[in-house]
């Protein structure tokens, strides 16, 4: 529901939702909070979105809060409500990993699929929190602007994806051998010594993509999640009770969607990163 003043246009209610609390270099190369639109623009590259670090970092922590717990209080007996949903869990990622990634030794492909799937959900679940919500809670403690959901960042969707894609490259290298991935780049598709130019900048833009589909796709679906949301919340106060609940029932899809989505293609990336035969 939307408690916007009725002084804003719609326009300015929509950038004031969608804009980061941010903290970087102004053009005099002073440093500081943005405290307005203009500043926000006019920050160059060297900026960091306080907001998306500090939810991506606080729900990561309930992450391994919940998770631990549960482990701690783990009993061979009757199982408690947050133990069943936890294994639950840990085995919904084991068998996809088995299906995908077989039984192929891996430390990391377990823990690190296992946490994507609830970070991503986790934060992405922050879009169900009411569109003015954030904003009361940050005005009254003195910040001007706040978004709370990180996966709405294209710094937090993407800083993830290129964490999977360092993976994927050092699994290549460690698996494949440097000289073999190397020469992978040239001879493939095509394995002809005239076209070894045209297979490395088809095999270097296969490489690119994958970070940025990967990232991209999860942070539009929750971007423009989130824009229904607010244009929702404009909406007069009948409309938005009669929209926001099948909206949110839905989205509730939408975002363990995305989530496993996530989750399996970075399960599939590694695996290629471990297969040593032929494409």
């Amino acid at each position: 529901m939307s408690m916007a003043g009725e002084n804003q246009t719609s326009g300015e209610i929509i950038k004031h939702h969608l804009t980061n609390l941010t903290y970087g270099q102004f053009p005099d190369g002073t440093w500081g909070m943005a405290h307005t639109l203009e500043e926000v623009s006019n920050m160059g590259f060297m900026a960091v979105h306080v907001d998306t670090m500090f939810w991506s970092i606080s729900l990561g922590m309930v992450f391994l809060f919940v998770f631990t717990l549960a482990a701690r209080s783990a009993t061979s007996g009757v199982p408690g409500g947050l133990q069943n949903f936890c294994e639950i869990v840990v085995e919904f990622v084991e068998e996809n990993i088995r299906q995908v990634f077989g039984t192929r030794p891996n430390a990391i492909i377990g823990p690190l699929s296992l946490t994507v799937l609830v970070w991503v959900f986790l934060m992405s679940m922050m879009d169900l929190m009411p569109v003015d919500f954030s904003t009361i809670v940050a005005h009254a403690v003195g910040v001007d602007y706040l978004k709370v959901v990180a996966t709405t960042d294209p710094n937090a969707t993407l800083g993830m994806s290129v964490g999977v894609f360092f993976l994927v490259l050092y699994y290549n290298i460690k698996i494949k051998g440097p000289i073999k991935f190397g020469a992978g780049l040239f001879t493939h598709p095509i394995p002809h010594w005239s076209l070894y130019w045209f297979n490395f900048i088809l095999e270097i833009v296969d490489l690119i993509a994958k970070p940025l589909s990967h990232g991209l796709r999860l942070f539009g679906n929750m971007y423009a999640g989130e824009m229904i949301f607010i244009l929702i919340a404009l909406l007069p106060f009948y409309a938005q009770w009669a929209l926001s609940l099948p909206w949110a029932i839905f989205h509730i899809l939408i975002i363990s969607l995305q989530a496993f989505v996530f989750m399996i293609l970075t399960i599939v990336y590694l695996s290629q990163a471990h297969d040593t035969g032929e494409h």
